[in-house]
């Protein structure tokens, strides 16, 4: 059941999810087109063959058809030719001229000549009388209509043999054909027309069968070629795929794949070579491994035993430090030396093991749910002191005035914290700290900015290395060991968040911590932006004293941090809170 006035979740509609499916499926092929070479090469292999096959085809067709119609033709002319010259000869021979004995001639010679066989194929014959509309001698196939006008025309003009190409009707249907006249003459001097029709069917069947060939053949060396250049591209892509399935398992420290090697050619050579290169980086991974580890049993193994020595050292230096007053002026300045060194010392030995917990990964959180609002204040009024003396003051207007509940690791952190609000009081040059903090229901973020030298892109890529300095000619009493930075965003690592750094020569520099509000969230957005906007005027209302009391600041009731007194009494490593990181 819903709570009272909460948001009714809105259902996904049928058509959204099929719109997302069609989404998914239409952009498939465009990430498959992508992803796989081979399917390119197969695809542009079909099109680029059928693009070279069609066209030439389409030529053979062509010259075939016209062999065919020329071989017609030339079997055409001379069949009308021997046609033209036995009509004549029997008009020019005949001893009557009657009309009836006329009729009987021409019907004759049209039975005659429409009865022959011919290298042409078959054909039909009409004899016609020229100028009149009398029918003539028509063959059984063939019509006086199918006869064009024009072609008529040419044959009684010019008294000479014409041709063309039309279409006739023949079983009900139109076929091709190609009708050839010719002029005749009687015994009595009168004129008749000869016109031979021959049926282009046989020439049309025998072009369907070659161009049915040439489609089908066309098509089988199409899909071979295709074929062809999928075998071909499958055992070049075969090995890249296995190399880079290869190269993604080294990649994840399983160095024992190798790569099969099959025979001496090119991709035998790659094989061997990737083998060679897939050892040679197995021997040196291990060997820095190996390297590393001795260098993180030294520093373990160094730092642990500097510790009683530096107990004993410092018994002594607190001795000779607190009964200062009564030695000569050189031998007190000494002893304020001593003192102060040994903190840097005993501040940079705490780093060391710190460091070395994180590399032998023997860090371990402690989470609870913790204000890390509250947090930041406390770490505000911690390090007030210290702002006084570089004559800077915290401008705590970014921090809101409620509670925002993390799952976090309060000391770790609030070391964190502590780490970028003393580097930004170092390197302000006086100018203002500022400390904002942001959250959604996912995710907070703590962002620290200072306006003093800044660092430039280089920096910011290298001010997360251990022992690295913004500024090396700066004087060694400034700064710290070199480490408060890495542990701070190996920290924020362990939460799962991130530490981000941003500056520019002569505008500052920002950090940003940025944290899931649960052990093991995802990192779903930035609350706070990275690069800051343009610098403003600080409003001096905006400015909180450097020295911030702890207890009640802008409304908000700070309680003793339980943790504080649990490494008081041991519960943690008391020198946790000399850890101190500098640029």
């Amino acid at each position: 059941m819903t709570a009272p006035g909460a948001a009714l979740p809105v259902p996904v509609t049928r058509p959204a999810t099929r719109r997302r499916r069609v989404a998914r499926w239409l952009s498939a092929p465009p990430r498959l087109w992508r992803r796989s070479l081979q399917l390119r090469v197969v695809v542009l292999t079909f099109v680029l063959s059928g693009l070279l096959v069609a066209p030439l085809g389409a030529f053979l067709i062509g010259r075939i058809g016209s062999g065919l119609v020329a071989d017609k033709r030339r079997a055409a002319l001379a069949e009308v030719s021997s046609g033209l010259f036995d009509a004549q000869t029997r008009f020019t021979q005949a001893d009557r001229t009657d009309d009836a004995s006329t009729e009987t001639l021409l019907w004759e010679t049209a039975r005659d000549l429409g009865s022959k066989g011919s290298p042409a194929g078959l054909y039909d014959v009409a004899l016609l009388p020229t100028g009149t509309t009398d029918p003539g001698y028509v063959g059984e196939n063939f019509s006086t209509a199918d006869i064009p006008g024009r072609l008529r025309a040419a044959v009684s003009e010019n008294s000479a043999e014409a041709e063309t190409y039309t279409q006739v009707h023949r079983d009900g249907k139109l076929i091709q054909s190609l009708i050839i006249g010719g002029p005749l003459t009687t015994a009595g001097g009168s004129s008749y027309e000869l016109y031979y029709s021959f049926p282009l069917t046989s020439e049309e069947q025998t072009l369907g069968l070659v161009r049915t060939a040439l489609e089908l053949g066309g098509l089988a060396i199409v899909c071979l070629l295709t074929l062809v250049s999928y075998v071909v591209t499958r055992q070049v892509v075969r090995p890249v795929r296995t190399a880079a399935r290869i190269a993604r398992r080294l990649a994840a420290g399983v160095f024992d794949q190798r790569m099969v090697i099959r025979g001496s050619d090119d991709i035998a050579q790659l094989a061997t070579s990737f083998n060679d290169m897939a050892s040679a980086l197995q021997s040196h991974i291990v060997r820095l491994e190996e390297l590393s580890r001795v260098q993180q049993r030294f520093t373990a193994d160094v730092s642990h035993e500097l510790r009683t020595p530096l107990t004993t050292v410092r018994m002594a230096a607190d001795l000779l430090y607190g009964s200062r007053a009564g030695f000569p002026p050189a031998v007190a300045r000494s002893s304020e030396l001593l003192h102060n060194e040994l903190d840097r010392f005993e501040s940079l030995l705490v780093d060391l093991m710190e460091i070395s917990r994180y590399d032998a990964g023997m860090a371990v959180l402690e989470a609870e749910d913790a204000d890390v609002v509250a947090l930041v204040r406390r770490v505000a009024a911690e390090e007030g002191h210290h702002a006084d003396q570089q004559a800077t003051v915290l401008d705590l207007a970014g921090l809101p005035d409620i509670t925002l509940v993390a799952e976090i690791d309060s000391r770790r952190i609030r070391r964190a914290v502590r780490n970028l609000v003393e580097n930004a009081v170092e390197h302000s040059e006086g100018q203002p700290v500022e400390i904002a903090l942001a959250a959604d229901a996912e995710v907070v973020s703590v962002r620290v900015r200072d306006h003093g030298t800044g660092l430039s892109a280089e920096d910011t890529e290298r001010v997360f290395q251990r022992f690295w300095r913004a500024d090396p000619s700066r004087a060694r009493r400034t700064g710290g060991t070199g480490l408060g930075l890495s542990i701070a965003q190996e920290d924020v690592r362990a939460h799962g968040g991130v530490l981000e750094a941003w500056g520019r020569r002569g505008e500052g520099a920002v950090f940003r911590i940025t944290l899931p509000r649960r052990l093991g969230g995802a990192l779903t957005g930035f609350p706070l932006p990275l690069v800051p906007p343009p610098d403003r005027a600080v409003h001096p209302r905006t400015v909180l004293p450097a020295r911030v009391p702890v207890g009640d600041q802008a409304g908000v009731a700070l309680q003793p941090d339980p943790s504080d007194d649990q490494e008081g009494r041991g519960g943690q490593d008391p020198t946790d809170q000399l850890l101190t990181g500098r640029r």
